[in-house]
């Protein structure tokens, strides 16, 4: 796995984010989605640190107070203490209104209903908070310190448990009209089947998720709970790994087309387990599905700043938010 401190420490050396940009700390947190991780920046001596642990439950109460504990060791690991703090970014598995900072649900687990995540880190931490989906914060992340930071137009594509995307669009993060842009897993695929009239197509999550993926295969007669399962030399998982590059690869051509970015990134447990032959298929075939008023170089890479991903484009949001 890569180290992310070179490539995030020697970014740090360009301070593009503002007066406040040269000066104090800013802190990051990923709540949940790569368990709980905590990234640490110094704007002045330009350092990077970062540390993790797993939850007990994924209850609120428990993710947040745990964030938080987290954030306190790592500040204090390393010497500073609330007042070196300029900013807070957070990242959330789940549905987030970035205006008003609060998460919607999560998908995993009850109580999250409208929690007010950006007060309750605000209220710890004493210092601006911002708060988005983990999708977006790694695209941010990758977009500037990862794979995509010599870029302006990047897409990112997550594929794990869920489906989701991020755009980063002249150098920012893009929310669309109602902060929703990028949720790409809750389309569908396809119309409607006329022989099936009653049958709503799956969407993009449904086919090319983690369990979209495991449950073509038990269609197809191979039951697993093993993503490396499918990912492996058996007849059937070879057949829904296809249908998947295939599927993924109309989605990234109609991308594409549309918003015309400089690169496509591709992360996520799924990526992982796929690995560069999944990667290069895809962009292989995507070539397929785009026609030839539009066809030009685009990368299609995977995603490389790992597990604490979350937390970087926390730190990364943050720092965006300085330059407003």
């Amino acid at each position: 796995m890569l180290d992310p401190t070179p490539l995030i420490q020697e970014r740090l050396t360009h301070n593009r984010w503002g007066l406040l940009g040269g000066q104090g700390c800013v802190l990051g947190f990923d709540v949940g989605s790569y368990g709980l991780r905590a990234a640490l920046v110094d704007l002045s001596q330009h350092t990077f640190y970062a540390m993790h642990r797993e939850p007990a439950n994924e209850s609120p109460q428990e993710l947040v107070g745990g964030a938080i504990d987290l954030g306190n060791e790592l500040m204090a690991a390393h010497g500073v203490t609330a007042a070196h703090l300029v900013r807070v970014g957070a990242g959330f598995g789940g549905p987030v209104d970035v205006r008003q900072g609060i998460v919607l649900l999560s998908p995993r687990a009850p109580g999250w209903e409208r929690y007010p995540l950006r007060e309750a880190l605000e209220n710890a931490f004493g210092a601006s908070c911002v708060v988005d989906n983990d999708a977006n914060l790694i695209a941010l992340a990758e977009a500037t310190f990862g794979v995509g930071r010599d870029t302006q137009h990047m897409v990112y594509i997550h594929l794990s448990t869920g489906v989701g995307a991020g755009l980063v669009l002249d150098g920012r993060l893009y929310h669309g009209a109602t902060t929703t842009a990028g949720e790409i897993g809750h389309a569908v695929i396809g119309p409607v089947d006329p022989t099936r009239p009653g049958e709503r197509p799956k969407t993009l999550e449904e086919h090319v998720s983690i369990k979209g993926l495991l449950s073509r295969a038990a269609e197809l007669g191979f039951h697993t709970n093993l993503l490396s399962d499918i990912f492996s030399d058996h007849p059937v998982g070879r057949q829904v790994v296809a249908e998947a590059i295939d599927v993924l690869a109309v989605r990234i051509a109609q991308i594409v087309a549309l918003i015309d970015p400089q690169m496509v990134v591709i992360g996520g447990v799924v990526a992982r387990n796929g690995g560069e032959e999944f990667i290069n298929a895809i962009r292989e075939r995507m070539h397929t599905y785009i026609g030839k008023a539009v066809e030009r170089p685009v990368q299609v890479v995977s995603a490389i700043l790992g597990a604490d991903s979350v937390a970087i484009g926390a730190v990364a949001l943050a720092l965006e938010s300085m330059r407003d």
